[in-house]
């Protein structure tokens, strides 16, 4: 039902956003969001992943939860201050760097530094509220927060236009922090002692481990798309880059439910398995169950893609070509996450980063090639081309890690 009613206000949203500001309008949409997307996980210094792993490991340990929620809470204070200073010192240049114009795209940067400390505090209740497996309470919250906030947007966009837009996406955090207060405030507090908390860190380098990860999986990631972005923009058009962009958000759509169904479940379930045997069956039966599904879910989004870009993005008819690449290389994706979780439950830092370096780096030099030659439909195809050489490295690093341990109990 949430991922039903989420995927039709995400739709009709697109849909409005298509047709009052165009693929430009997209393009730009798609540079704040990857904006947000770094200074957020910047700022919080990768705590969230810590946080589901720890409070789903410590939950009945008052005293160790403690610890963990001091770091994180000084990691928060620091990385939020700094972020907001820095954002605010480079927001001219920056503007014209993401946006190619300051004014009002600096304005909309500076508000977003000044709301660092919320971003960062919902980062910080999200991984408590997932490292307890409130599955339900999450949903409520994420869909709740989904519809205020694309009210939101809506009413910005008829007064403000492309601007107001922007606004809006960095206004979200506010509802979705008033959001979880409402409906699990009662609950954290009573996981939370405020008074307990002190400004030590005695969790740093557990967490720090996690701040790594999150460096590479999130920031790096993120600065890629936006410089291939801007590449394809300098290169070939905005036009273009709005199509790619388009892409990018119907894909999001559906990888977000999956993601969020793999924080909730995979992580908390991986980090109680501790042999090989073990992992292998609950893999199958992940591969079994859930990757039939969403498999299904892209094949008909392929089959009808025509009906969708009429859906959702009118006259955007230059992404039709961008559909196939984009469809298998999520597909393998997926069925990938399922895998590289693992990293994030055992805490194996460098196996993670590894990885993902070179899944980044093999992405951005195809990518880079590829633009040149097919245009945006290049960039797609470095996504699925990175994912086949991904998924064979991470199952390698997997077996090497259990392989290890058995020779380690022996």
């Amino acid at each position: 039902m949430v991922i039903g009613a989420r995927l039709i206000i995400s739709v009709f949203v697109q849909r409005v956003l298509a047709l009052a500001i165009g693929e430009a309008g997209i393009a730009k949409v798609g540079q704040l969001r990857n904006l947000v997307e770094i200074v957020n996980s910047v700022a919080s210094l990768g705590i969230f992943n810590g946080l589901v792993k720890y409070v789903a490991e410590l939950k009945d340990n008052n005293e160790e939860l403690k610890k963990v929620f001091s770091t994180a809470f000084v990691f928060g204070v620091v990385g939020s201050i700094s972020i907001s200073i820095v954002l605010i010192l480079v927001s001219d240049s920056l503007a014209i760097k993401l946006f190619g114009l300051r004014g009002m795209m600096s304005d909309v940067i500076v508000v977003l530094a000044v709301l660092m400390p919320v971003l960062v505090l919902i980062r910080f209740f999200n991984g408590i509220i997932n490292g307890l497996s409130e599955y339900k309470k999450y949903a409520k919250i994420d869909l709740i927060t989904y519809v205020m906030s694309t009210l939101l947007l809506l009413l910005f966009l008829k007064f403000y236009s492309l601007k107001g837009v922007l606004l809006a996406i960095v206004l979200t955090p506010i509802i979705q922090l008033g959001v979880i207060g409402s409906i699990f405030g009662a609950g954290l507090r009573r996981i939370i002692k405020v008074s307990s908390i002190r400004f030590k860190i005695p969790y740093y380098k557990q967490l720090l481990g996690f701040a790594l990860m999150s460096f590479v999986s999130t920031v790096l990631i993120n600065y890629i798309e936006i410089d291939i972005r801007t590449s394809i923009t300098n290169q070939i058009s905005e036009k273009e880059a709005g199509y790619w962009t388009a892409m990018g958000f119907i894909s999001k759509n559906y990888m977000v439910f999956s993601s969020g169904v793999f924080t909730l479940y995979v992580i908390p379930r991986f980090t109680k398995i501790y042999d090989g045997i073990r992992f292998k069956k609950e893999v199958v039966y992940i591969y079994k169950t859930l990757l039939p599904i969403f498999g299904l879910g892209m094949l008909l989004v392929y089959i009808f893609r025509e009906v969708v870009i009429t859906i959702v993005y009118p006259n955007f008819t230059g992404m039709e070509p961008l559909f196939k690449w984009q469809l298998l290389g999520d597909f393998i994706r997926l069925a990938t996450l399922v895998v590289s979780h693992q990293f994030l439950a055992k805490k194996m830092t460098k196996s993670f980063i590894v990885t993902e370096l070179i899944s980044l780096g093999l992405f951005y030099f195809l990518s880079k090639n590829l633009v040149l030659v097919y245009g945006a439909e290049g960039v797609v195809m470095a996504h699925f081309y990175r994912y086949i050489v991904y998924f064979g490295i991470v199952i390698f690093a997997v077996r090497y890690y259990f392989k290890r341990q058995n020779i380690e109990d022996e």
